[in-house]
Formats: C-alpha cells, sequence, structure tokens
C-alpha cells in the first residue's frame, strides 16, 4: 500500500514541474509581427518666415518605433535624422524646391518610405533705412535681410558694394557735384530671389533747392528763420524755380544763423571758391555781409575756430540778383584736399536782428 502511495505522489510531482514550465497568459506564437505595419506616415511643415530657412520636420504614424528624416539638402551626418514619434527636427535650407523623404520603421524592422515636396521661399526684406555718416559712411538696416548691396550712384554700370548686417562701409569720396544730386541706392537681400530697394536723395554741393527728393536741411540758432519759397525774382543771373529765404527778425541774436550737415561733404580738391547767388530786396541791407562758415573736418585740419574757416562777403546791390564768391584758397590753414561736412551761413553777424530778408540759390564750389 505504501508503495501505491509513493507512486501517485511521484507522478504528481512531475505534473506540477511540467506545469512550471509554461507560464501563465504568456503565449510563444510571433507569428502576428508577420502582419503588423506602421500606417497613416505623414509629415508636419512649419516653414520660419524670418528668411532663416529653418524648417521643422514632425513626421506622424501609426504603429511606428522611429522615423528617419532625409531633408533633400546636405550631406553626410546634415543630410538626414532619426526621429522618435512625437519628436521633431529641424534643417535649414537655401531658398529653393525639395523633396524630402520619411522612413517609417514598424515594430517588426519593416520600413516604409514616403515622399513629400517642400518648397522654401523667402520674404522680401521690409522697413530698409539707410544711415550716412560723417565721410559718406553708410550702413543699413531692414527686417528680414540677409545682407545689402550699395550703389553709390556717381559712376555707369556701378556693381554694388557688399555690406553685411551690422557693417559700416568705408568713406566714399564723390566726384565734383552736378546740377541733379547723386543718389545712394541700397538694395536689401533676403537671401534669395526676393530684394527690397531704398534710395536717398544726397545732399551736396551744389545747393538749390530744385529737386523735391532733397531734404535741403537748414537747422535755425539764435532765432533766425529759413525756408524754402519761390524766387521772388526770377531774372537775371538767377530764373530758378525755388530758392530759400533767410529771416533776421528783431529777435534774432548777432551770432544766429543757419547750419546744414551734409550727406557729401564739400570737397575742396573739387575747388577753393564757393560761390552764392544772392538777392536783396531791401537798400538798408547793402553793406551788409553774408557769411560762409565751413566746419566739422573729417579730412585734413581745417579748423573753425578763430576765424579760421570763415569768410564775410558783403551785398553790394539790391533788387536784382548778384553772385558772391567765397575763397577758401586764400586761408593758408586749411588744406587743399580738406573736406566739411557742415555749412554754415550768418549774415551781418555784427549786430542783433533788424527784420532783414536776404534770398540765396545755388551754393556751390569751383576753382
Amino acid at each position: 500500500m505504501k508503495k501505491i502511495l509513493f507512486s501517485y505522489s511521484a507522478f504528481l510531482l512531475m505534473l506540477s514541474v511540467i506545469s512550471c514550465d509554461k507560464k501563465e497568459g504568456i503565449s510563444d506564437d510571433l507569428s502576428f509581427l508577420n502582419s503588423a505595419a506602421s500606417s497613416n506616415v505623414n509629415k508636419i511643415f512649419d516653414i520660419s518666415t524670418d528668411n532663416s530657412g529653418n524648417v521643422k520636420i514632425t513626421p506622424t504614424g501609426e504603429g511606428v518605433s522611429s522615423f528617419t528624416v532625409n531633408y533633400g539638402h546636405g550631406t553626410g551626418a546634415n543630410a538626414s535624422a532619426v526621429v522618435m514619434p512625437g519628436n521633431s527636427t529641424t534643417h535649414s535650407y537655401p531658398e529653393g524646391s525639395y523633396t524630402v523623404s520619411i522612413v517609417a520603421k514598424d515594430i517588426a524592422g519593416k520600413e516604409t518610405t514616403t515622399t513629400y515636396p517642400l518648397q522654401v521661399t523667402y520674404r522680401a526684406p521690409q522697413n530698409v533705412m539707410i544711415t550716412t555718416n560723417a565721410d559718406m559712411a553708410v550702413s543699413a538696416t531692414a527686417l528680414y535681410a540677409k545682407s545689402f548691396l550699395v550703389y553709390y550712384g556717381d559712376v555707369a554700370n556701378e556693381v554694388g558694394t557688399p555690406l553685411a548686417i551690422g557693417q559700416t562701409l568705408p568713406a566714399h569720396i564723390y566726384p565734383a557735384g552736378t546740377s541733379t544730386p547723386y543718389t545712394l541706392r541700397v538694395v536689401a537681400l533676403s537671401g534669395g530671389a526676393a530684394t527690397t530697394t531704398a534710395t536717398k536723395a544726397l545732399f551736396g554741393f551744389p545747393i538749390d533747392f530744385e529737386t523735391a527728393a532733397v531734404d535741403y536741411f537748414f537747422g535755425t540758432f539764435g532765432n533766425v528763420n529759413f525756408s524754402k519759397v519761390a524766387n521772388p525774382s526770377a531774372t537775371g543771373l538767377n530764373t530758378s524755380a525755388m530758392v530759400g529765404k533767410y529771416e533776421k527778425p528783431s529777435n534774432a541774436e548777432s551770432w544766429s544763423g543757419t547750419y546744414s550737415p551734409l550727406n557729401i561733404p564739400i570737397n575742396l580738391a573739387h575747388g577753393k571758391k564757393v560761390k552764392v547767388l544772392v538777392y536783396n530786396p531791401n537798400a538798408a541791407n547793402i553793406g551788409k555781409k553774408l557769411n560762409i562758415e565751413l566746419e566739422a573736418a573729417v579730412a585734413g585740419t581745417g579748423a573753425t575756430s578763430n576765424g579760421v574757416g570763415v569768410i564775410k562777403m558783403p551785398l553790394t546791390t539790391f533788387g536784382a540778383w548778384e553772385e558772391l564768391v567765397f575763397d577758401f584758397g586764400t586761408i593758408a590753414a586749411i588744406p587743399a584736399t580738406a573736406r566739411f561736412n557742415q555749412l554754415v551761413l550768418r549774415f551781418n553777424d555784427i549786430a542783433g536782428g533788424s527784420g532783414e530778408v536776404i534770398y540765396i540759390d545755388n551754393i556751390r564750389i569751383t576753382n
């Protein structure tokens, strides 16, 4: 009887050991992997609008374990990226057309490739601002610009001078002025095909008040007035339409006058004599002197203190235009190649104002 019980117990123990070889609820049947596949593979392109060329690519899909994004641009490691589900990759593109391919890998290791067209277009720069400093040193700013080309406007078939963001170009020396002011042109480059052009009509000699695009700036001090007006006597030496009106009212100081920062400096290499047409409507002004003063030297010494750079010439008539000549070649302290950024006018600087009015025009430099 004991032998029978022992045999039965051993049989039960064997069954128990056999049953422990396979865990409950886990099957070794992996045939389902043969039918597993990624699906609904797609992409999201987030294209920047700041002309950086950056495109954020977010691949999407179902049943995907990883994506490989081939940018369609770049070489080596920069040509593609592995992206896990829910993540993105960013690549910088030049302007142009590209084909982006996305390889989706499923949990079984199978790969599905889908291609997508990508068009990257740079926007035209905006708000182009031109700055000229001192001796025609040019800088510029603009939204969405990668760089600039500067055209000074003083030579035929001019090739633009490259200007980087944040850069100021060296001084530019213009040839002798003409009756038409020079126009500075700056082209803002987007990095692609789109460009934006801005222009600036430059203020320099000759000053004739005829060009609407030019800002004929005559600032004042000491209570004088200056304005651009119609020619009060378009006859004789001056038949132009527009002239400058200089007024010295009774409350004006003796030292009063005007000042004009110039885009193009007065260049004595082009001549030593400054000539001005003057119209005096009042006989009481005869003998009173008009000052031409050159200030803000940007080349040579040309100091304007203690009368250096100042010449005074008297009015000799009234009721007709006359030409006054200011010969700066007579001032030994001013170098022959000096350049000045500012023109100053004063009238009858030995006395306060008494309501004087004179008109000036065609300020130019000659030999």
